[in-house]
């Protein structure tokens, strides 16, 4: 089996979309064996990786199921935000290292794949925490959209369909474990890290306390490259490219962009809120902090294509 020189490897950190996942636990099974394979080509082509992912539909899932639990047996304590946020780390990192390990084996590639539970630190004053965002578990009735509003929890009414709970999506500050990921990096490993965004958590007089939050998933891929100084982000969604008049007669692919043309973009507002403005934030973010390096997005179908310049958008200083 081969076993190449972490020194000798691009530092890459990629960041996976729901797409590389699916939206079942089934399916996920059947996704990441797919997204393996693409991660085991970039492995091939002698790329160091930090992967980390989204979590949006899993830890809606673990949420519900956790809420439904309290309902049916009353003795059972809600799982708290921070808490699904970890379990969904743990699961989704666990069929990915396990999914990549086999073919990276299959391949005759020796290459240790280890998922790290992280915690990432937010502001308490975020004024994310003043207007939620992120829609999260099952729907509810009027009754219940009640009882969590008297729990203190923020609810929004979805025309038609019922009320959902909505929680905040506050910046990043620190990865509370970058030193253990930068260790295991720097040994050659390829780490599963930050999914979801990071757990997040609150510093309180050097204790590390759950916030009821999410932390975008691209905002963290951008910190996690800059932290870690690597050479590359690469950013894999459901396009080939980033679009200007994205889903309009107008639209055209975007092969190269500077951080310069990407801010224009932005406040020509060619980027959607919900979609594809995290993901340009989170390049410029990591660019700003690393000059030298470079951001890759692409989709996951593509990205073999898009390293070698033939597909993706790629964007520098």
């Amino acid at each position: 089996m081969s076993n190449i020189k972490s020194s000798n490897l691009k530092k890459v950190v990629v960041s996976l979309g729901h797409d590389a996942l699916g939206y079942t636990t089934e399916k996920q099974q059947s996704a990441v064996k797919v997204t393996a394979k693409a991660l085991a080509d970039l492995v091939e082509e002698d790329y160091q990786l930090t992967i980390t992912h989204s979590n949006g539909p899993q830890v809606s899932m673990i949420h519900k199921a956790m809420t439904e639990l309290r309902r049916v047996y009353i003795d059972y304590s809600p799982a708290p935000m921070c808490v699904c946020s970890a379990m969904s780390q743990g699961y989704v990192g666990y069929d990915i290292q396990n999914s990549l390990r086999s073919e990276l084996i299959s391949r005759g590639i020796a290459k240790p794949v280890s998922t790290i539970l992280t915690q990432v630190t937010v502001d308490p004053y975020d004024e994310a925490f003043y207007e939620p965002t992120k829609l999260i578990g099952r729907y509810m009735s009027k009754d219940d959209a009640e009882i969590e509003i008297k729990k203190g929890n923020y609810i929004r009414e979805i025309p038609g369909k019922g009320f959902r709970r909505v929680i905040p999506a506050p910046k990043p500050i620190s990865i509370v474990e970058i030193d253990a990921i930068r260790a295991l990096a720097d040994a050659g490993q390829i780490v599963i890290a930050c999914g979801g965004g990071g757990i997040p958590v609150i510093e309180q007089n050097h204790i590390l306390k759950g916030a009821s939050a999410v932390i975008e998933k691209d905002a963290i891929a951008g910190k996690l490259a800059g932290d870690l100084h690597a050479d590359q982000l690469i950013i894999l969604t459901s396009v080939d490219y980033v679009y200007t008049d994205f889903d309009k007669p107008t639209q055209a692919p975007i092969e190269n962009m500077t951080v310069q043309q990407a801010k224009k973009y932005i406040d020509a507002e060619q980027f959607e809120a919900s979609t594809m403005l995290p993901k340009i934030e989170a390049a410029i973010a990591f660019l700003e902090s690393n000059p030298e390096g470079s951001v890759l997005i692409t989709s996951l179908s593509h990205v073999k294509d898009a390293i070698r310049g033939k597909a993706g958008t790629r964007i520098t200083n």
